[in-house]
């Protein structure tokens, strides 16, 4: 049963809760379209950094975090959060941009190298590694492998692409790996390197300066998380990542070294965007997707005590060789 008791509110009632708690709106009409089209529940995440914090030895907190009072800081803005969240919003865009590439690059590597061995090698199981093919999970009573073919067979059935229905008319399924892959999502393209063997992940992560397979597919995993936040048009620009990635050992790719440990940087969005332009130096050497990420990152907007730290960025951030 749930204890949820608070009122339902318009959005004029909404206007006025905010400028009770402190929050500085110099245009009725506009906030009030910012209200109508975004909603407030969307936009409180992007208000929440002005609220006042509560004195650590006031509270305990499960989540290990700062929390927050009702009550905004002084000079806090609506304007600032609307700012904040366009910021966000441009972010979300560039990084689905540099995952996309990514994700397409990939599908291509795997149909390459697995197509030359057998045209419908995703359903051999001998090409993949015997953990993903026969190691049972005891509470579903399948393997990783059956799991991940149930729901390919689902995607492929629910298919209206009129590549796959000429596929399916002229010579019936199953569709050829070259065919088929065109259709998997980041998520079913993610375990599926998961379960391929050591070599043939290798030569994957080898192709990308990756140096440990292991560090390939935690990075995949990573970004099929990020992708998920972005496609969903959720809060991303301070978010606490869920799938952290893995990074290579000291030396092994020296340009992560520094981040090796650092909590502060792992755990934000900032990690996420080192590995897009890791690899977009062998995906899209030429696009301009880097300095369009730096110039979004220094227009970061100035409010209140929020910062690009928050996103995990060192405060030295451009001198890192990732950007300079």
């Amino acid at each position: 049963m749930s204890t949820y008791k608070k009122p339902y509110r318009t959005y004029e009632q909404q206007l006025a809760l905010l400028k009770s708690r402190g929050l500085e709106i110099t245009n009725d009409d506009a906030a009030l379209g910012y209200l109508r089209r975004l909603g407030y529940y969307r936009l409180s995440g992007y208000w929440y950094p002005c609220r006042q914090l509560i004195p650590a030895l006031s509270h305990q907190s499960k989540l290990n975090r700062p929390q927050r009072k009702d009550e905004f800081m002084l000079g806090s803005r609506f304007q600032d959060a609307i700012e904040l969240y366009v910021f966000d919003k441009k972010l979300r865009l560039l990084i689905l941009d540099a995952i996309e590439r990514v994700e397409v690059a990939c599908r291509g590597d795997i149909a390459y190298l697995l197509g030359k061995k057998d045209p419908f090698a995703y359903r051999n199981p001998s090409l993949l590694h015997g953990n993903f093919t026969k190691k049972v999970d005891i509470k579903t009573g399948k393997t990783k492998y059956h799991e991940w073919l149930i729901k390919h067979d689902q995607l492929i059935q629910r298919s209206k692409e009129d590549f796959v229905e000429h596929y399916k008319t002229k010579y019936g399924l199953p569709l050829p790996m070259w065919v088929a892959i065109e259709l998997w999502d980041f998520g079913l393209l993610s375990t599926f390197y998961k379960g391929m063997t050591v070599q043939d992940k290798t030569d994957i992560a080898v192709k990308y300066g990756v140096s440990d397979f292991q560090v390939m597919e935690s990075w995949l995993r990573c970004l099929n998380y990020v992708r998920n936040v972005v496609a969903h048009h959720n809060r991303l620009w301070n978010r606490n990542l869920i799938d952290q990635p893995k990074l290579a050992k000291k030396g092994e790719m020296k340009q992560f070294d520094s981040f090796i440990g650092n909590v502060s940087i792992t755990s934000r969005v900032y990690i996420v965007i080192c590995i897009l332009a890791h690899f977009m130096r062998y995906v899209c050497p030429r696009s301009s997707w880097k300095s369009r990420l730096t110039d979004l990152v220094r227009s970061f907007p100035k409010a209140g005590q929020i910062s690009v730290q928050d996103m995990g960025f060192p405060s030295n951030w451009e001198q890192h060789e990732f950007w300079n």
